[in-house]
C-alpha cells in the first residue's frame, strides 16, 4: 500500500491518535501539518476540507480517525 498521508495541526488530539495508531501499525505516512504548512492548507481546502485530521489511504479520504474504517483499509 502506498504511503498514508494525515493532514494535521499542532493541538489536534484526533491527529496525535492517527499517527500514534500508524506507527503501532507499521504504516509509513506523511504527515501535512495545515497550522505550520500554508501549502499543506491550501491542499487540504482545495479537497474541500476545513477540519482535520484528513487521512489519505489507498485511494480514500477519511476525515476524523476512524480506527474501524483505517482496518478495513489497511486489511485490503
Amino acid at each position: 500500500m502506498e504511503k498514508a498521508v494525515i493532514y494535521t495541526s499542532s493541538t489536534c488530539p484526533y491527529c496525535t491518535m492517527a499517527k500514534d495508531y500508524f506507527k503501532e501499525k507499521g504504516v509509513d505516512f506523511e504527515e501535512k501539518n495545515v497550522q505550520t504548512d500554508p501549502e499543506a492548507r491550501s491542499e487540504l481546502m482545495e479537497k474541500g476540507y476545513t477540519g482535520v485530521p484528513v487521512i489519505v489511504l489507498g485511494g480514500e479520504e477519511i476525515v476524523g480517525f476512524d480506527k474501524s474504517k483505517l482496518e478495513k483499509l489497511l486489511d485490503k
